[in-house]
């Protein structure tokens, strides 16, 4: 074992100029890489989003949004094309740089903005606004800007939602409004268009209906007894020749007239003046009176010849007439009853379906007027910033310190690359090499057993024109790389610009932002 390691520890030193070469390039590069990008200040800003001031239960917001949500919203709209090429502009972070398109703008600004939001729910809810540049005091700034408008955009977004809300309930309620007028004017219309056969009125009718009947049987009756005592009055004066007359009877429209007026004071003890019945009774008075004063007047202009006989039959066919006259107005009443009460249940339906839509419509206005309520009152709690609102734990201030590039580390990077690259290079050297080397491999691949082993020997000019050559390309890996690549970054494109570029070309920029993004 011992002697395979210092075989190798030979072979390690023979090939120790290719390990050297390759070390100082690429730690060369990286340490050149590492002081020429320029210096990244990164300035930052704590936010703080502070619950709402009004507890829910006593008056809450219309704005529902969750606090992500509503961060996540902000954050995509600050970072809109125009508001990054108009604060690009505004503080002229790439005056340096005036061949940059549009879209490589927006991008680079976006990779320079960052915005923290807040992952667990149960902590505080801190929003970190930072913002890369070259100058402490340009970061700062953007990233003070950056603030500002993330708190405007909080403000107009919860503002322009209630607001929204606020102007929703209204046009409601005032629709809401218009149609209950225009349903209330249906219901009217229909009621005036059927005021005799409504519903409500259906037992007064069906009880005036009983009414009449029994005064149209009354009638009849009265009428049939009129008959019969005309037919008696008849026969009597057939067969005597005389009748006898009483001046101080009453005729039976005088006593009709006082039945008259003494069921309508009894009426008048239970209903009202403007009651139907009473007025119907009044009306009968009034034809009643008008028919004794006729018969009155009749009664004094009459001959002194004129028989009892042709007075009483002339008082019966008076009293049969006015009676026909008045069941005749009464049977006319009963059909037009009759018609409104068959009429009421069709006119019942329609009017339960108008008043069921007003009562549908009045409890969504009832709604409508408690949501606009609340309406308002989220409308005055937004415009006066009691609801939950985003406020400037710390402002951002310009850092002393460059941030980035992590110089030490990239210079790190390159030194141990560079011994990775020349220790990978020596063993795929070696491995590859199939040539004979010691007297194991003579033995190993030729199966004799050699006395004695001579290496190769250099002569003095070789060794001198080898070491010359191990020199120089030390010397030009040492100093040209660094050179290079500073004439590179003054005279042609700065190298931060360069490596991004070529990042983009080869796909890695677009692989590193996944992978930041995963992680």
């Amino acid at each position: 074992m011992l002697p395979d390691i210092k075989f190798l520890l030979l072979l390690f030193l023979r090939r120790l100029h290719y390990f050297v070469v390759i070390a100082l390039a690429v730690a060369a590069f990286g340490v050149t890489i590492a002081y020429t990008l320029p210096a990244g200040y990164t300035a930052r800003a704590t936010l703080l989003v502070e619950s709402p001031q009004i507890p829910d239960d006593l008056a809450g917001t219309t704005v529902r949004a969750g606090t992500n949500e509503v961060l996540q919203i902000i954050a995509q709209r600050i970072q809109t094309r125009a508001n990054l090429l108009d604060i690009a502009r505004e503080f002229n972070v790439y005056a340096g740089r005036p061949d940059m398109s549009a879209d490589e703008i927006v991008a680079d600004m976006r990779g320079r903005i960052g915005i923290d939001l807040p992952r667990r729910r149960d902590a505080a809810s801190f929003v970190y606004v930072s913002f890369s540049a070259q100058s402490g005091q340009l970061a700062a700034q953007v990233a003070n800007e950056v603030v500002t408008r993330i708190l405007n955009e909080n403000r107009r977004l919860r503002t322009s939602v209630a607001g929204q809300t606020l102007e929703f309930f209204k046009q409601e309620v005032a629709r809401l409004d218009e149609d209950l007028a225009e349903q209330g004017g249906r219901i009217l219309a229909f009621k005036q268009a059927n005021q005799g056969a409504l519903p409500d009125s259906l037992d007064f009718r069906r009880a005036r209906q009983a009414s009449l009947q029994e005064r149209v049987l009354q009638m009849e009756r009265e009428l049939a007894g009129l008959r019969d005592r005309r037919a008696r009055l008849t026969d009597l004066y057939e067969r005597t020749g005389e009748v006898s007359f009483d001046e101080e009877k009453l005729t039976p429209e005088e006593q009709r007239l006082q039945d008259l007026r003494n069921e309508l004071a009894s009426a008048l003890v239970l209903y009202s003046p403007q009651n139907p019945r009473v007025r119907a009774l009044q009306g009968q008075i009034e034809v009643a009176e008008r028919i004794v004063q006729e018969q009155r007047a009749k009664r004094t202009g009459v001959s002194e010849a004129m028989s009892a006989y042709e007075i009483q039959l002339a008082d019966l066919d008076a009293q049969m007439e006015f009676i026909v006259v008045e069941k005749t107005q009464l049977e006319k009443e009963l059909e037009a009853l009759e018609a409104s009460i068959d009429k009421t249940p069709e006119n019942a339906i329609v009017l339960s379906t108008l008043e069921r839509d007003y009562e549908n419509l009045r409890v969504q206005y009832q709604q409508a007027t408690t949501d606009l309520a609340a309406a308002r009152t989220g409308d005055q709690i937004e415009a006066q910033s009691r609801g939950q609102r985003i406020t400037v734990v710390e402002q951002a201030t310009p850092p002393r310190v460059p941030t980035s590039p992590p110089r030490k580390k990239i210079a790190a990077a390159g030194v141990a690359g560079g011994i990775a690259l020349g220790g990978a290079f020596i063993f795929l050297l070696e491995l590859l090499n199939r040539s004979v080397r010691r007297p194991v491999d003579l033995s190993n691949r030729l199966g004799i057993a050699p006395f004695v082993s001579v290496p190769y020997i250099r002569t003095h000019r070789e060794r001198v024109v080898r070491r010359s050559i191990i020199i120089g390309a030390i010397v030009v890996v040492t100093l040209g790389i660094p050179t290079v690549l500073y004439l590179v970054d003054q005279y042609y494109l700065p190298l931060d610009l360069l490596i991004e570029r070529a990042m983009d070309k080869t796909g890695l920029g677009a692989l590193i932002e996944q992978l930041r993004n995963a992680f």
